[in-house]
């Protein structure tokens, strides 16, 4: 049993949740989504959303927590969207931004560029004393996070100085260098 899939998503004043051929369709003020579904059912009733399952199959079972979920993502990302943000720690990282090219130097013996989509609202921030800061902003929440991700596997943070690129306010696990033999 879902307990996800069960709950009903409220839809917000200013979005519209439209449903046709097996694809909901979300208008609001930042943007449009569509979302395909398979193995449920969704109904607009008075400004809510809801998701039963046709049958109780496994695979039923498992798909209507995952739709209720990414229609959830869909409204919620044309209303007030969503943004990530990735600090650069390292001796000389940097990152500056060109329309939607990404120059970043991350220690190695080149720069890398890196092409962002152009549904993805990309900023970089440099403050003294700082990690430099990469933000992501856009209305579709699997696009921001795989950017962050891609991003992130360019130079992920080692466990023994804390150095690469990480998510603001991660904590990350610190290990113990060697101890000198006596």
């Amino acid at each position: 049993m879902s307990r996800i899939g069960n709950n009903p998503i409220a839809i917000p004043s200013g979005v519209e949740v439209k449903v046709e051929n097996n694809v909901v369709i979300v208008k609001g003020p930042k943007g449009e989504l569509s979302q395909d579904y398979t193995h449920v059912q969704v109904k607009v009733e008075e400004n809510q959303v809801f998701v039963t399952r046709n049958g109780e199959s496994k695979e039923e079972k498992s798909k209507h927590g995952l739709y209720r979920s990414l229609i959830s993502n869909c409204i919620e990302g044309v209303s007030n969207g969503f943004k990530t943000e990735q600090e650069l720690v390292g001796v000389g990282y940097r990152a500056n931004v060109t329309g939607q090219l990404l120059e970043l130097n991350l220690g190695y013996s080149h720069t890398i560029f890196m092409q962002i989509p152009d549904e993805v609202k990309v900023s970089t921030e440099a403050v003294k004393g700082q990690p430099p800061l990469v933000t992501f902003e856009s209305i579709d929440k699997q696009l921001v996070g795989q950017v962050a991700a891609k991003l992130r596997s360019l130079r992920p943070p080692e466990p023994y100085k804390g150095k690469g690129i990480k998510f603001k306010g991660e904590q990350l696990r610190r290990k113990a260098g060697k101890t000198a033999a006596k």
